[in-house]
């Protein structure tokens, strides 16, 4: 496939490439699912609350560095599809020496990071007291979940599906079961929650480094040195780089803006709403990793494309790719009109909790059904790394779901306000969509084949 014509992708090629991201990526959500369930069975409605929190303010800080995955498997994909290997490994050593400068500030700054986390969330005293705890004990994890997002980027970038799949699986099986032993068995709470994901995830730290050494090491063909050093510290791929990593931050941390303040104002209307809406967000997570599952696949099949210049099989990717991620949604949405009371249930035996989620099932199911699109379009960004038309794009969602986030939420309370999300997951597809057309124009046509 390096180096020659690319072949156009069909919807079966898709799936061999997604299913066992899909995988992989539904392992995630359901990490946060065992933890509603063991605190939400064994803890009271303050540990709940401070979970749905704590994870809140993770997904804020490290979702915020998710361009340390974004990137590296956007300019991971193109060099693929240009057939430059020493490039591959340079992408993957300017990602890892990011990742290990951030980490450094983030332990640094911890103490001042936990303050104002929970200071800046409305929730109640004793919610905001676990939560600072729970925080202080995740953030040693930093250095690892960081070092892994610039691996996880090579594994999709380069579409080996079956490594990132063996490191999610690693990494969450071990996390589930040292949470439900620390937080279930052993009594250690919200604590225990955050010393289990820590351990776990040094632990797969030390796996994925494995797997990418054995998968370099197998691809090396080339004479330059394994860790290109000339090429990792070349001024104008850092300062590439460092551009397309900064338009994904402000734009992964508008996004998360947006659903931080989703979940505070649903505290503002008490902590059960906030439990019963971070019930509901587990729902939603677990059909946005799977949607991201076609996405991620098409990262990598446009990554290539553009990088090997040819327009044709740019076309076969997106349509393939978004045929599938669309009959994917509207599956999710019929599960969760079905059999999303059954998994409330199964998740919390507050009954207060349980009556004000299934009130508001509905909103998430619709959400998912329409969230679609707007996954869909980032991986294609992403991977003809059109990072400044994702920064400026999420803004605009921003702006206009702020704006209907108050008329909404003031009418209608709760329901207003998974309104206004409604509406921001579908902003965000439509002005993706009107920058389409100059993504595709900049990878130029397929050349007709000489005689």
């Amino acid at each position: 496939m390096n180096g020659g014509r690319l072949t156009p992708p069909s919807a079966r090629q898709v799936w061999r490439i997604a299913w066992p991201i899909i995988l992989a990526n539904s392992a995630v959500p359901l990490l946060g699912i065992v933890d509603t369930a063991v605190i939400g069975r064994t803890g009271e409605t303050l540990d709940l609350g401070a979970i749905a929190l704590g994870a809140l303010i993770f997904n804020f800080i490290y979702w915020g560095f998710g361009f340390l995955r974004m990137g590296t498997t956007g300019f991971v994909a193109q060099a693929d599809g240009a057939a430059e290997e020493a490039e591959i490994r340079a992408t993957l050593g300017r990602a890892l020496i990011l990742a290990a400068l951030i980490a450094a500030g983030l332990l640094l700054l911890q103490v001042p990071i936990a303050w104002l986390a929970t200071e800046l969330l409305g929730a109640s005293e004793g919610v905001e007291s676990l939560t600072r705890s729970y925080l202080l004990v995740r953030l040693w994890g930093a250095p690892a979940t960081l070092a892994l997002f610039a691996m996880m980027g090579l594994f999709v970038g380069l579409g080996r599906s079956g490594q990132l799949l063996r490191v999610q699986l690693f990494l969450n099986g071990l996390n589930i079961v040292l949470d439900v032993l620390f937080a279930g068995v052993m009594g250690w709470g919200v604590t225990g929650i955050a010393v289990g994901t820590v351990i776990a995830e040094w632990a797969a730290l030390c796996y994925a480094a494995f797997l990418t050494r054995r998968l370099l090491q197998d691809r090396r063909a080339d004479p330059e040195p394994f860790w290109p050093r000339d090429r990792i510290l070349n001024t104008q791929k850092l300062r590439h780089t460092l551009q397309a990593n900064a338009d994904i931050m402000i734009r992964t941390l508008l996004m998360l803006f947006g659903f931080a303040w989703f979940a505070d104002q649903g505290a503002r209307f008490g902590d059960v709403v906030l439990a019963s809406n971070h019930v509901l967000l587990q729902f939603v997570g677990f059909s946005a990793f799977f949607l991201d599952g076609f996405a991620f696949a098409a990262e990598s099949l446009v990554g290539r494309a553009a990088g090997a210049r040819q327009r044709a099989v740019l076309d076969h990717a997106v349509k393939a790719s978004t045929i599938l991620a669309g009959g994917t949604a509207v599956c999710l949405a019929l599960l969760l009109f079905l059999f999303g009371p059954l998994a409330i249930e199964a998740l919390t035996d507050l009954p207060d909790v349980r009556e004000t989620a299934q009130q508001y099932l509905p909103f998430a199911a619709i959400y998912v059904l329409l969230s679609f699109p707007a996954f869909q379009l980032d991986g294609i960004f992403i991977g003809a790394t059109r990072t400044r038309d994702m920064r400026n794009a999420s803004f605009v969602s921003l702006v206009v779901f702020l704006a209907a986030w108050w008329p909404l939420a003031q009418w209608a309370g709760n329901t207003g306000l998974w309104l206004a999300m409604i509406i921001y997951v579908m902003t965000r597809a439509a002005t993706l969509a009107q920058r389409y057309p100059g993504l595709r124009a900049s990878v130029a046509p397929t050349p007709e084949p000489t005689a």
